[in-house]
């Protein structure tokens, strides 16, 4: 499965050459060795122009360019992840150039250097119920370290929800585009049976909003915790957490909720995988104690929102960017399965997730019920 670094790795940029001359001048502001050099640019590298891979015969390293860097943004998330890493989390710290700064300019533009990360991607049911609950603990490690090492974030959030009315209003515009009469595809075909489950869904559901404040654990999080975003070692233990440009703040157990929706779910009827689903909250639970009141109201806000959210098919039946890519329309159908299985399996979503930790219970499921 693809990964972050694997889209880094894409290398498609010559705006370090563009932006310091020759590339070696830009390479040579970090002490890696007089042979480093950028890697030839791979198939994909015109979707990925602002990183490059730099091999040197002490090893390879990633190159990321922000044409516009926010310095502040950027020395805070270098700041976190560096104590991450010296804490013996598999968090990538910045290398930092000859004159010790992590974060390099050069006409304008910033870079920043990292060690190449090892290991491949794995899609989440892959995973064993077992590893499923170590992956949820290393979470829990990364939020409790991250809640050691910043200041004490504001406990107060007002974050609003989307309005059923909205949503319902955009699937009856989608619906008057869809062609009928025999004159779509099957994927028209399809579109128009999901939009009207979306739209008796929402007319069924409107009194099921969740308010806009919660009480609940407020703290920096990693924003983006998915398999896109974990490399993992053959053994299936994870080497490294990537995609920390998404750090910010928000509640605790909208992230562990959010990242078990995204790691766990099918691309069918099938819904989540709730015994993975399980042990990856134990796991997080284990480090990162959390009652079980504030996660269900993650889940129902989690749920709520996808029930609302109408733009993945925008861009379809509306005239938004992206139409008609093959990859994106099996995206589409993934997620209006969910919602659907989602909202019939709603109570049994509530307790899977706020199931209590029990130590040792996703070791006697073993490596057999693994998928693939």
């Amino acid at each position: 499965m693809p990964t972050s670094q694997t889209a880094d790795s894409a290398v498609g940029i010559r705006a370090a050459e563009n932006a310091a001359g020759q590339p070696a001048r830009l390479l040579r502001r970090w002490e890696i060795g007089p042979d480093a050099r950028f890697a030839e640019p791979g198939p994909d590298a015109a979707a990925f122009r602002r990183s490059r891979r730099v091999d040197t015969a002490n090893g390879a390293f990633l190159l990321k360019e922000h044409p516009v860097p926010d310095r502040r943004r950027i020395l805070f998330r270098h700041r976190i992840t560096g104590a991450l890493d010296a804490a013996g989390l598999p968090v990538l710290a910045p290398v930092p150039a000859r004159t010790g700064r992590t974060l390099v300019t050069a006409a304008g533009r910033g870079y920043e250097l990292f060690p190449w990360a090892g290991g491949r991607g794995r899609d989440g049911l892959e995973l064993t119920f077992a590893q499923c609950e170590e992956l949820g603990g290393l979470l829990g490690r990364l939020h409790a370290e991250m809640e050691r090492l910043t200041p004490p974030v504001q406990q107060s959030m007002l974050v609003p929800v989307p309005r059923a009315a909205d949503a319902a209003a955009a699937v009856d515009a989608m619906l008057a585009t869809v062609p009928r009469d025999g004159g779509g595809t099957d994927f028209d075909a399809l579109s128009e049976r999901r939009l009207r489950e979306r739209r008796a869904l929402l007319a069924e559901f409107a009194d099921h909003q969740p308010p806009d404040a919660e009480v609940c654990t407020v703290a920096h999080l990693h924003g983006s915790f998915h398999a896109g975003n974990l490399r993992h070692a053959g053994s299936g233990n994870v080497t490294a957490v990537l995609g920390w440009d998404g750090l910010t703040t928000g509640p605790v157990a909208g992230e562990v909720v959010r990242a078990a929706a995204r790691l766990f779910a099918c691309e069918d009827d099938r819904g989540l995988d709730l015994d993975r689903v399980q042990a990856f909250v134990r796991g997080h639970r284990a480090s990162f104690p959390l009652d079980a009141g504030q996660i269900q109201s993650a889940v129902h806000r989690a749920w709520w929102e996808r029930l609302c959210d109408v733009a993945p098919l925008r861009h379809r039946y509306l005239g938004e960017d992206g139409t008609g890519v093959p990859e994106r329309q099996v995206q589409e159908r993934g997620q209006a399965a969910l919602v659907t299985w989602w909202t019939a399996h709603l109570e049994g979503t509530l307790d899977a997730f706020a199931a209590p930790y029990a130590p040792g219970a996703a070791d006697v499921q073993g490596d057999e019920h693994a998928y693939g």
